[in-house]
């Protein structure tokens, strides 16, 4: 009767589209060893988050976290292939694993996990949609944009966020789309559209290219909720595992105040959350294939969440953008990590 019940649960989920890898290891984690090296999506070059320079060396948010979970992995940040991959063919290519990865600013929805057999490992950047436009429109709002034409980029759910609000609100437009964000940039400077609109973080970035970027200033709306984060396949829960628990790991270190610079500290730490941390009490690591110190290992390479922020997108940077809702909910933000235990 058991057996006959085991049989019939493995089917169900078969038949829903999970495969359950069992034990520790195996599918993705297994292909990334053998293989060794993390073939990781990113964008073809968004500042701030994923970008080669002129010698073919990348940088970013998104990029330091593919080095996070390479440490995890396989003990080396280094051992990283990134793939650099436009909005449209970014799921396609994560399906047809082309890529293990998926760390593109890339917004959770429901429809991307069940149409597509996809699964986000929680979020790393709250995000949302807005509007840049040049100073010289004197617009104070997006609901001054009536009769301008707006630019944005296909295969990106800036689309139909952008048709719903200014059909919601009667505001007319022109919209634009166009298939790469350089075009859509490119669009704007040119000034065959009045309007860019994608998510803020994007706006921010894209600024920082334009010949004047104080010429432009970006709306105080915000139209949509953007959740961002990093993405696998269904058909390893194992693999999903990992990548979910090294965002977890990034941001619990911020909490604990372990950081790249005092990573080996924190290996001698008696605090019961550090040390569940950096691998020294419980065998959470070997619960996912992984050595003991996974975690400090990932923070050892990329830092802990803040540092990635603040080295990449933060005030300090050239982007220049606020922690707001990414800050820690113990300083008004609302980064909350499961803990580790």
């Amino acid at each position: 009767m058991r057996s006959t019940f085991r049989r019939a649960f493995a089917g169900a989920v078969v038949a829903c589209g999970f495969l359950v890898v069992g034990g520790a290891a195996g599918g993705t984690l297994d292909t990334v060893k053998e293989r060794g090296a993390l073939n990781c999506g990113v964008s073809q070059g968004l500042a701030g988050f994923s970008i080669a320079d002129d010698k073919g060396a990348w940088s970013g948010f998104d990029v330091d976290f593919c080095r996070a979970v390479a440490a995890a992995t396989l003990g080396d940040a280094n051992k990283v292939h990134f793939v650099p991959l436009s909005a449209d063919a970014r799921f396609d290519a994560l399906k047809s694993k082309q890529v293990d990865l998926l760390s593109r600013n890339s917004t959770w929805t429901m429809g991307r996990e069940a149409d597509l057999g996809l699964l986000f490992a929680g979020v790393n950047y709250y995000d949302g949609q807005g509007f840049l436009v040049p100073k010289s429109k004197h617009v104070d709002g997006a609901m001054d944009l009536n009769d301008a034409k707006v630019c944005v980029q296909t295969g990106t759910t800036s689309v139909p966020n952008a048709v719903d609000f200014f059909a919601t609100n009667h505001v007319k437009v022109e919209t634009i789309e166009l298939k790469t964000l350089p075009e859509v940039e490119q669009a704007y400077a040119s000034g065959r559209c009045d309007v860019l609109t994608t998510d803020v973080s994007q706006l921010y970035a894209i600024r920082t290219t334009l010949a004047k970027p104080d010429d432009h200033v970006i709306l105080p709306d915000v139209i949509s909720k953007e959740p961002l984060g990093p993405v696998v396949r269904q058909d390893d829960v194992t693999w999903f595992n990992i990548v979910k628990w090294v965002n977890f790991a990034l941001i619990n270190a911020e909490e604990l105040g372990v950081s790249s610079a005092t990573a080996a500290d924190a290996l001698a730490s008696k605090k019961p959350e550090v040390m569940r941390l950096v691998g020294a009490e419980g065998d959470f690591g070997k619960q996912l294939g992984l050595a003991p110190t996974w975690a400090v290992d990932a923070v050892k390479a990329s830092g802990n969440y803040g540092e990635i922020y603040e080295r990449n997108v933060g005030t300090k940077s050239k982007l220049g953008i606020p922690r707001g809702l990414n800050g820690l909910w113990s300083t008004g933000g609302i980064l909350y990590a499961p803990p580790i235990r």
